[in-house]
């Protein structure tokens, strides 16, 4: 009797998780869940926040060194290096130098 109960059971215990699992799909589908904080108009609210407080930090950056990012005023002002002398590989003028041969081994 007790193996004929247990053989009996599995197929009550499947039928019985299907009857569970339509009525909670019907359940769900009549009470929908409240909208997600998660969604893509919340995405982009937190987006355009980033954005507003990114440019607040450049801005204050610029505004803390805005004399470094300006330089000279003139073109053709060039400010120059104290205590630097030009050694034997200099360039002769002052663009950018010749890049150095290179060296294996």
């Amino acid at each position: 009797m007790g193996d004929t109960l247990l053989a009996l059971s599995i197929p009550l215990l499947v039928f019985a998780s299907g009857i569970y699992a339509a009525c909670d799909t019907w359940w769900r589908r009549r009470h929908p869940a409240p909208p997600s904080p998660y969604t893509h108009q919340a995405a982009r609210l937190a987006e355009r926040a980033m954005l507003v407080d990114a440019e607040q930090i450049v801005d204050g950056a610029y505004v803390t060194l805005g004399t470094l990012y300006d330089g000279p005023t003139a073109a053709d002002t060039h400010i120059p290096a104290t205590g630097v002398t030009p050694g034997a590989a200099a360039s002769p003028d002052h663009d950018r130098s010749a890049p150095a041969p290179a060296q294996r081994g």
